[in-house]
C-alpha cells in the first residue's frame, strides 16, 4: 500500500460523487461495525453484560449503527459516530484496568482490521480486478484513520477514557469540565486539515508497522 500518506489525504478530501462512495462504503461499515463491537466484547470478557443486554455484542451494523451519525460519516467522509456502546465500570473487578482495556479494544481492533485487509490485499492481488482493489485500499485507510482518530484525547473519544485511568482527581475534573467544547474542537481540527497533520505520522507509523509484520511471512 504504497503512497498512504496521499491516498489518506486524498480520502479526507474525497469528491463526493456516487463512484467515491460506493468505494468508501464497505470501508466504513466494517471499520464501525468492528469498532463497537470489539468495546462490547471487551466489557463481556471483564465480566460486564450490559453491552450484550442491549443487543451490543453482535456484528449485526443495525445494532450499531446510528442513523445521523452513518449519514455524516458518509456524506462528509470526515467525520461521523456509531452507537457508544453502554458499559458500566461497577461490574468490572478492577475499574480502572476494565476500562482501559475497554477503550484501547476500539481503536485496537481497527488495526487488527487494517492489517487483515493487507494480508488479504498481499496474498491475491494478482487475482484481483481493480475495483476489489480500490475498496480494500480504502478500507484499509478507514480502518487505520478511525483507530488512529480515536486514540486523540478529546471527549468523548476512546483517548480520553485512555487518558482518565492515568490522571489525578483534579486533573480529572478540568477534563470533564471543558468536555462541553470538544465537539467544536473536533471540527475545528477536521475542517481546517490540522487532524490530517496529527494523524497523518500515527497512521504512517502503522502502516510500517502492518507491513513489516506482512514482510516476515511473505
Amino acid at each position: 500500500m504504497t503512497g498512504l500518506l496521499s491516498k489518506f489525504l486524498y480520502y479526507l478530501n474525497l469528491n463526493f460523487g456516487i463512484t467515491s462512495l460506493l468505494y468508501s462504503l464497505p470501508g466504513i461499515i466494517v471499520a464501525l461495525i468492528i469498532h463497537e463491537f470489539s468495546h462490547a466484547l471487551a466489557a463481556f470478557v471483564m465480566g460486564d453484560d450490559t453491552a450484550k443486554q442491549y443487543g451490543r455484542l453482535t456484528l449485526n451494523p443495525v445494532a450499531h449503527m446510528d442513523p445521523l451519525g452513518f449519514l455524516c460519516l458518509v456524506v462528509t467522509r470526515r467525520f461521523g459516530w456509531a452507537k457508544p456502546v453502554p458499559v458500566n465500570d461497577l461490574n468490572f473487578n478492577n475499574r480502572k484496568k476494565g476500562m482501559l482495556l475497554v477503550s484501547l479494544a476500539g481503536p485496537l481492533s481497527n488495526f487488527i482490521t487494517a492489517m487483515l485487509i493487507a494480508v488479504i490485499y498481499a496474498l491475491f492481488y494478482n487475482r484481483m480486478g481493480g475495483v476489489v482493489r480500490g475498496i480494500l485500499q480504502i478500507a484499509y485507510i478507514i480502518n487505520l484513520s478511525i483507530g488512529a482518530f480515536n486514540l486523540l484525547p478529546i471527549p468523548p473519544l476512546d483517548g480520553s477514557k485512555i487518558l482518565d485511568v492515568f490522571l489525578t482527581d483534579k486533573q480529572r475534573f478540568y477534563m470533564r469540565k471543558y468536555s462541553g467544547y470538544s465537539n467544536i474542537l473536533m471540527l475545528l481540527l477536521i475542517f481546517s486539515g490540522i487532524i490530517g497533520l496529527i494523524l497523518g505520522p500515527v497512521i504512517l507509523a502503522m502502516d510500517g508497522f502492518i507491513n513489516s509484520v506482512i514482510k516476515l511471512f511473505y
